[in-house]
């Protein structure tokens, strides 16, 4: 079946289950792909958060100037998103000595602002009204935020917590399901509900992440973060050419279509 018009200008990919496996791995690349700018290269979490910065704002700036959905450019900005999200929550965490609590609550706050400014502005903060550059702008910086936000959870479950990455990864895999089991025997929003899964992936990413490129001796599986990101880019690849990958459908296609 051939998108109709609004179908076309609909830049984000329709949520299925390959969308959400696709993501998961994703927001682990970002993980493994940051810590190897940051640590394995010698980067540094400043100079790391500047580099994916400036590839962040190249990719969002190509993603609003397209006039229709490319999968390749969409996933390419998500990855975008988590990697700078990782180098820029280790920054703050780290460097800054904000601390895991502190981090997560200033970026908790971050990400509440901005959905209620998009809500404000748009009168919905629903994946399917992203069609116009500046709902575009207020998807981006939510993402952005909510990524970010994630990394500073998964470090904090996992370290300050105790629960290591493989106890940390289970309770964000967990707190995933029950989601998923809200999205199909209840009906809570399902606005609310996908930016919820949307934020708890990126922690169960992180803490996945660090499972795999970690120290044996910090709870880790230590393998190199080269081979682990290659990996994840493969399968990435892998399942973006396997999976379909059609836009999303924007409210007035389906107004346009019942007509």
């Amino acid at each position: 079946m051939q998108p109709t018009r609004n179908e076309a200008l609909s830049k984000v990919p329709e949520v299925t289950l390959g969308f959400w496996i696709i993501k998961i791995l994703a927001t682990t690349l970002g993980e493994t792909g940051g810590d190897a700018a940051t640590m394995s290269l010698g980067l540094g979490y400043a100079l790391g958060t500047l580099i994916f910065a400036a590839i962040f704002v190249a990719a969002v700036g190509a993603q609003v100037r397209s006039r229709h959905f490319q999968p390749w450019l969409y996933w390419l900005t998500i990855v975008a998103t988590t990697t700078v999200g990782t180098t820029l929550a280790d920054f703050a965490d780290r460097s800054l000595g904000v601390g895991y609590a502190g981090g997560a609550s200033l970026l908790l706050a971050l990400l509440v602002a901005s959905l209620a400014i998009w809500r404000w502005s748009e009168g919905s903060i629903s994946v399917d009204t992203v069609a116009t550059p500046r709902v575009e702008a207020f998807y981006w910086a939510t993402i952005l935020f909510s990524q970010t936000l994630g990394t500073a959870l998964g470090d904090w479950m996992a370290d300050t917590n105790g629960l290591g990455f493989g106890g940390g990864a289970l309770v964000f895999g967990v707190a995933l399901a029950l989601v998923a089991a809200a999205y199909a025997f209840t009906s809570i929003s399902r606005v609310a509900l996908f930016w919820l899964a949307f934020i708890l992936t990126r922690p169960l990413g992180a803490t996945v992440g660090d499972l795999l490129d970690k120290p044996l001796a910090d709870g880790g599986l230590a393998l190199s973060r080269y081979y682990a990101s290659g990996l994840l880019i493969a399968a990435i690849a892998a399942l973006i050419c396997l999976l379909p990958q059609r836009a999303g459908r924007h409210p007035a296609a389906a107004a346009s279509v019942s007509r």
